[in-house]
């Protein structure tokens, strides 16, 4: 029996880009490489703050070649007015066109999906599509998966509150650092160069429920070590220090916790 599952994800929404300048245009403001995607492939990207604060995450979704020339921006439902503003900002004389599409974004999750966009991000997350298809899973299914992977989402990294190498995109290719120029790209550039990177979003487990978000943990009961984030019944997200969290016993509202470091993230 299949065990591959769909789920309509409400949270996103699509916004269309075509006009001949659209891979330009993209190039200069996004994180990910846009010149070189090719036709159905989808690429993980983020818009940053010009100070290098990670503003909103998106995918970038290349029309396959029988759609014509263009593609389709999938990014946060309740961000996508906001999104569409920015971009408009920066559109000044490109030939690009921009504007919101009915489309669904669908996750197919849990085994090898045959067709659609495949997330660049991890295989295990599967594949997204786009379109007026049905999905059988609630949402809820989707993103408890994805918390089960320990991959930060929207709800980790909120908007300018985080640097995005904070936010795993380096290691979830969200992030070229060879394609030049984009808003945000020094600091991004520096904190890579360095090597000095002293927080990440990382999954934690623990008995019950899960804490607030903004939850402080400590380490050996005193110093601060980050906070808690999303989550469910035993495992959360949360951004930590990593100099404060290696061999110290870790809590969260008195209660013990652990980092679940995945094999992805080294």
């Amino acid at each position: 029996m299949s065990s591959l599952r769909t789920a309509h994800l409400a949270s996103r929404a699509v916004i269309a880009v075509s006009g001949p300048d659209w891979k330009s245009f993209l190039q200069g403001l996004l994180t990910q490489d846009v010149e070189t995607i090719q036709p159905g492939e989808l690429r993980f990207a983020a818009l940053l703050t010009p100070q290098g604060k990670l503003l909103y995450d998106l995918f970038v979704a290349a029309n396959p070649e029988e759609m014509g020339d263009g593609a389709l921006l999938d990014v946060a439902a309740e961000h996508r007015d906001a999104i569409l503003t920015r971009l408009s900002m920066y559109r000044l004389r490109a030939k690009v066109t921009l504007e919101p599409s009915d489309y669904k974004v669908i996750a197919a999750f849990g085994e090898p999906m045959d067709g659609g966009f495949a997330d660049p991000r991890l295989p295990a997350l599967g594949a997204r599509a786009y379109g007026h298809c049905e999905a059988e899973s609630a949402e809820a299914d989707y993103e408890a998966w994805r918390l089960s992977l320990g991959v930060p989402g929207p709800a980790d990294w909120g908007s300018e509150a985080n640097y995005p190498i904070e936010a795993d995109f380096d290691l979830l290719a969200g992030i070229d650092f060879k394609k030049g120029c984009f808003v945000g790209q020094e600091t991004t550039s520096r904190m890579k160069r360095r090597g000095v990177i002293k927080n990440r979003m990382l999954p934690i487990t623990f008995d019950g429920p899960a804490p607030a978000f903004g939850t402080e943990v400590l380490a050996n009961g005193s110093l601060r070590a980050g906070e808690v984030l999303s989550g469910a019944d035993g495992r959360a997200m949360a951004i930590l220090r990593l100099d404060r969290i290696e061999d110290a016993d870790l809590t969260a509202e008195g209660r013990p916790l652990k980092v679940d470091r995945p094999s992805w993230l080294t």
